[in-house]
């Protein structure tokens, strides 16, 4: 059968079918629009002395329309599937391996970050990517990952949600690019370094407009937090899994304080985030002879991770080696699928491209 793609070595064309048949799927063509006119060459004289020059000019002409629209477009790269196949080794049916940068170029982070149930993940599976994963990504990943890093800030400077987390990203952020940079020509950097000096500017920049962002008072005339019960307003702290949102709810009212304060709370929080072998490592006592769960906390903390609570997570399928979004699913054999779904972390999703 013959190869359908332009190159011999191409897998050929991406085909959909429709009621009409199948036909040929071209990726984003529409954003281009009328763009393409202006790229073309004029045409060349029909001289046969020409041909060559011709030839010469196509390809000349295919590559600035190839820049035309990778230095135009800010959208992440469109996929039909929101999925990919997690393979990690060449096999009789399958050749090649797939990598971080693939998949993250896949799954669409940046429609996931408008969920809300889903920004939290994502920012954490930005963070470590700039911690250690940052210089293993492809140059397309990379520019999707700053693309989508974009959208994160000026998300979080329009609505002023999350700051607290997006700061702590472009601080490990601007950690790494530091150390890259200095350290050029000893480690692998993809481009061109001033790239990466503008990358490094622009994070700056974002982190001196998070650093001023004043969130304005919000006036209601409705009810509000402070008008519920005491027995209510405890009930909401205590469905709290972070510790920093506690003390930042005690410190909007008194009473919010007195109960943020409450030793009870900060005990089912060490509950929750430690193991009891863990609590009998590092007790500390109160003046009185009480064990003091705050202090313990924050002690644990430094010696523990604390678990990691997200409102919607990637999926691995442990029969099809698929990975994907829950809402968008994948076409799975299994004859129960449900059971053959893990939940992926973020540490998780790294470590599934660590070969």
């Amino acid at each position: 059968m013959p190869f359908l793609g332009q190159d011999w070595r191409s897998p050929g064309w991406s085909w959909i079918k429709t009621e009409d048949g199948w036909k040929r799927f071209e990726y984003l063509n529409h954003m281009l629009g009328d763009n393409i006119n202006e790229l073309t060459l004029e045409e060349l004289d029909n001289d046969k002395e020409n041909v060559y020059v011709g030839d010469v000019c196509e390809i000349a002409a295919k590559k600035r329309k190839k820049d035309f629209f990778n230095n135009n477009t800010k959208s992440q790269f469109f996929f039909q599937e929101r999925w990919i196949y997690v393979q990690k080794e060449s096999t009789r049916e399958r050749h090649g391996y797939c990598t971080l940068g693939e998949a993250f170029n896949r799954l669409d982070f940046s429609s996931a970050i408008q969920d809300v149930r889903r920004f939290n993940y994502v920012v954490k599976l930005l963070q470590l990517i700039a911690k250690s994963q940052l210089t293993s990504l492809s140059g397309a990943a990379q520019k999707n990952y700053f693309n989508v890093l974009e959208k994160i800030v000026r998300k979080v400077l329009d609505d002023h949600h999350n700051p607290r987390l997006i700061k702590a990203l472009l601080n490990d952020l601007s950690s790494t690019l530091c150390i890259l940079i200095r350290e050029v020509g000893k480690c692998v950097l993809i481009g061109n370094i001033n790239i990466w000096v503008c990358r490094l500017e622009t994070i700056l920049n974002w982190q001196q407009q998070l650093n001023s962002l004043q969130i304005p008072k919000q006036v209601s005339n409705g009810m509000t937090l402070s008008d519920l019960p005491l027995h209510m307003q405890n009930n909401i702290l205590f469905k709290f899994s972070d510790a920093c949102d506690i003390i930042n709810m005690g410190q909007t009212t008194p009473t919010l304080h007195m109960l943020s304060e409450d030793r009870q709370l900060w005990k089912k929080l060490c509950q929750f985030h430690f193991a009891e072998k863990q609590f009998c490592r590092h007790l500390i006592l109160s003046e009185k002879g009480h064990v003091d769960w705050k202090l313990m906390f924050f002690t644990l903390q430094k010696y523990y991770p604390v678990k990691e609570q997200y409102g919607d997570t990637l999926q691995f399928c442990r029969h099809c080696s698929i990975l994907f979004w829950n809402d968008s699913g994948h076409p799975c054999t299994a004859n129960d699928p449900d059971s053959c779904l893990t939940p992926v972390s973020p540490q998780h999703f790294i470590d599934l491209f660590k070969f």
